[in-house]
């Protein structure tokens, strides 16, 4: 009998230059009246921009391992729409809006169906190990500028 291979984490994909992020809502997601708690919405955010990067083949991890540096968020200007409740199928939509060198901003908006939930720009910034801002890779750069003009 063939073996079944092991699920993988889903990890979203790119329509264009948009990175497209389903989830759904858990019990442990909400709040007593079982509305997303606030907070919630960045937790599904970051997930969202790390596959992004993951899908876009930015490796994080072996910046890190490597002593490149990594992303550290900013600034976050988010603005809450409605409500998201227990069993609800969400859709994170990320999209590079600017890209420096040495900072992204990307839009980001959480939709149930055709109801914007949240929306936000997130600033993130590529600092070294010691939190001092740094020059991303020039190949991340050339990656995200094609993404953009997608």
């Amino acid at each position: 009998m063939p073996t079944k291979p092991e699920p993988l984490p889903a990890s979203g994909f790119f329509e264009g230059a948009e990175h497209l992020f389903p989830l759904r809502v858990y019990y442990e997601d909400t709040d007593l009246s079982g509305v997303v708690y606030h907070a919630n919405f960045l937790r599904y955010m970051e997930r969202a921009r790390s596959d992004m990067l993951r899908v876009a083949g930015i490796d994080q991890r072996a910046a890190v391992e490597q002593g490149l540096g990594h992303y550290a968020v900013s600034r976050a200007d988010l603005r809450y729409r409605a409500p998201a409740r227990l069993d609800d199928d969400l859709l994170v939509r990320s999209r590079l809006e600017d890209v420096g060198g040495a900072r992204c901003v990307i839009a980001q908006t959480v939709w149930r169906g055709d109801v914007l939930l949240a929306q936000a720009d997130v600033t993130v910034a590529f600092v070294d190990p010691t939190g001092r801002p740094r020059r991303q890779p020039a190949d991340w750069i050339e990656r995200f500028n094609r993404l953009r003009a997608a």
